[in-house]
């Protein structure tokens, strides 16, 4: 907004509710997505410009909590995973697995550790990922998954404790940004889509916890 002198009005929520929103008809230009999945989908249903989808950030999956002392990174070294996460007995939120795509990556990493089906009754599951980082800090959950660019603003770990998720425990979260039809001819529309592939821009995504 500052360079370009165009008003961004952004809508947040979960990629897969944004999508069915876009599809029966909301007024999104761009979409940015929490995965790669979607834009791609968008294009298929002929909502999305063809050749404009590409990534604009891959994000990185933290278990929190906002207890300092609960999750043992250092442990989770040597074992694998914090001693927190193989012994359920507090509740754990995570983002709905069907919508949100940090969701589907948090279920994949207790698939693969092989805790799922012991933490199912202490699951308190979120719309999105704002609603499940919210969940974990007001206390109604003793951890979460969250996206690690909630819990580390500007690259630092400001408060509570955390696990980074090791990248091979769940499949990659690359984020893709598209051009919808409705933005085609809209200036505002194309000057985001062109301002996310600067090195200015790459240097803000990156400071927030993602890698480009």
């Amino acid at each position: 907004e500052q360079r370009s002198g165009h008003r961004v009005r952004a809508a947040v929520g979960a990629t897969g509710a944004l999508y069915a929103q876009a599809r029966h008809g909301a007024p999104y230009q761009v979409f940015l997505s929490a995965d790669d999945q979607t834009p791609l989908r968008l294009e298929a249903d002929g909502l999305a410009v063809p050749g404009t989808r590409f990534v604009y950030a891959t994000g990185r999956l933290v278990l929190w909590s906002a207890d300092p002392q609960r999750v043992d990174a250092q442990g989770a070294v040597l074992t694998g995973a914090p001693a927190d996460l193989q012994t359920p007995g507090v509740r754990l939120a995570i983002a709905n697995p069907k919508t949100a795509p940090y969701g589907a990556a948090a279920v994949q990493v207790m698939d693969r550790l092989g805790v799922s089906t012991r933490w199912q009754p202490y699951l308190v599951q979120g719309e999105n990922i704002a609603q499940t980082h919210q969940f974990v800090a007001t206390g109604n959950a003793a951890m979460g998954f969250v996206a690690l660019s909630q819990v580390a603003p500007g690259g630092r770990m400001t408060q509570g404790s955390a696990w980074i998720v090791p990248a091979h425990l769940h499949s990659p979260l690359r984020q893709e940004a598209v051009l919808l039809r409705k933005g085609e001819q809209n200036a505002a529309a194309l000057a985001l889509m062109a301002f996310l592939k600067t090195d200015d821009a790459r240097a803000i995504i990156r400071s927030f916890g993602y890698e480009h």
